[in-house]
């Protein structure tokens, strides 16, 4: 009987909500602004983590100092974490940026473009059969 997920899944998602509240409460960066975790992925042996994040950005806020900054806090939350979740190897983390957000964002504007102009076009034609009858 096939297990539904694996260990490496479970271990995911427990530090995935562990490592939301740490920065949530525990992170005190003002230059960091509001901070989701999207999802992480551990490797088989737990030894790295990898934590996708995406920020609600103020503005003149770069992404890319955000993701330094978090990776720069790595081994503290690494340590409150370890402290939250019994394990007996606790990963490494590495923050990377979770581009996923923002093309999903482009991608639906641009279906709803090509709608829109598919509509126009369509409305033309029919006015211009009206015209002629």
């Amino acid at each position: 009987m096939a297990r539904e997920f694996a260990r490496t899944d479970r271990v995911g998602q427990e530090i995935q909500k562990e490592v939301a509240m740490i920065i949530q409460r525990e992170v005190k960066d003002p230059r960091l602004g509001m901070v989701t975790v999207s999802a992480v992925e551990v490797t088989r042996d737990l030894a790295y983590a990898k934590v996708f994040v995406t920020f609600f950005t103020l503005e003149g806020q770069n992404v890319d100092k955000s993701v330094e900054i978090l990776n720069e806090a790595a081994s503290f939350i690494r340590t409150l974490l370890a402290k939250r979740i019994k394990a007996r190897i606790m990963p490494e983390l590495r923050f990377v940026y979770d581009k996923s957000m923002v093309e999903g964002v482009r991608m639906t504007n641009l279906v709803n473009k090509a709608i829109a102009e598919d509509e126009s076009k369509h409305t033309k034609t029919d006015d211009d059969e009206s015209k002629g009858e």
